[in-house]
């Protein structure tokens, strides 16, 4: 018998992909373990080449592309040109939301828990009329699971993710660090970057701005939180090929790739603001001497897992 869910109706998802083929395929593969992929229509936006090298891997792209099945419908959109990262994702989640009130988003890189599609679906329906809630996630830096299942948070994560049509319809991708910062205070600045600890606004000096960077600043000038789990329920088997992110990073490896959750989560009505001690902790571990971010804790981390290697999910 089929399981019984109690959500509205099923997500589409929009997933985003360019060159990668085994990331793609990948990917897909994981989202298909998915209980709900089945009933779930799926939407792949294909970006086009900027050479013929690279036409030539999204030709391949393209091909496997069209034999994807396991999901309720696949539309595939092939951009005839380059759009870059920032309009092809733009545009995608705009032209889902022009036919659905909800939407999962992925890029080409974001392997998924089993329980992640059952996770996003059920957030979107619960939180569906509390207008402060603009972003519900995937992935999370911290693992806390002592307090609970899940946490409201200011900060987005844009690995894995949802929202609905109203909210969206709130987003402007910046062209300007002026246009995006114009409203804030020092002490919203402060409080976006964790007191200096993380400094994600430098990207607004970037062009085009990342388009996640104005999702962050928009959260924060709509006063918005963003539900996210307390153990990650994805992994990114991207780092250090993709286009925000590049091989300079330590041996090339970044400490986001460890097992996702699998157990599905609950929601239970916990308070709809953000946490203080949650808050505490990413300053924290985002600091120079946390542990977790710092040249020595990664080298740490990277020694710890060559000695001890883990079964991956």
């Amino acid at each position: 018998m089929a399981p019984d869910y109690s959500f509205k109706s099923v997500s589409p998802i929009a997933m985003f992909v360019y060159n990668r083929l085994d990331n793609t395929r990948t990917t897909i593969e994981y989202l298909k373990r998915n209980e709900l992929a089945s009933e779930s229509s799926l939407y792949i936006f294909s970006d086009g080449g900027k050479n013929e090298a690279s036409w030539k891997a999204v030709n391949e792209v393209r091909a496997y592309l069209h034999t994807v099945t396991g999901f309720k419908e696949v539309h595939i959109v092939e951009r005839p040109e380059n759009y870059y990262l920032e309009r092809n994702i733009t545009g995608g989640i705009q032209y889902v939301l022009s036919e659905h009130d909800t939407v999962i988003v992925l890029e080409d890189d974001i392997c998924t828990s089993p329980v992640f599609l059952k996770y996003m679906n059920d957030a979107l329906d619960k939180y569906r009329e509390e207008k402060k809630v603009m972003h519900i996630a995937g992935f999370s830096n911290l693992d806390v699971l002592e307090l609970g299942d899940v946490y409201f948070t200011p900060h987005m994560s844009g690995w894995g993710w949802a929202t609905w049509k109203d909210r969206w319809q709130l987003f402007t991708h910046y062209t300007s660090r002026a246009d995006a910062l114009a409203g804030l205070t020092q002490a919203d600045l402060l409080k976006i970057e964790y007191g200096g600890n993380f400094r994600c606004l430098k990207s607004l000096d970037k062009s085009p701005i990342p388009w996640d960077i104005c999702w962050e600043v928009i959260i924060h000038k709509q006063k918005g939180l963003c539900l996210t789990p307390t153990h990650t329920l994805v992994k990114n088997i991207g780092i250090g090929n993709g286009t925000h992110f590049n091989n300079s990073r330590l041996f090339g490896w970044y400490d986001y790739d460890r097992p996702f959750r699998t157990e599905e989560i609950c929601l239970p009505d916990i308070p709809v603001r953000e946490n203080p001690k949650i808050e505490e902790m990413y300053a924290f571990a985002l600091k120079d001497h946390g542990m977790r971010y710092n040249l020595f804790g990664k080298i740490v981390r990277y020694v710890y897992k060559k000695c001890f290697p883990q079964s991956k999910q």
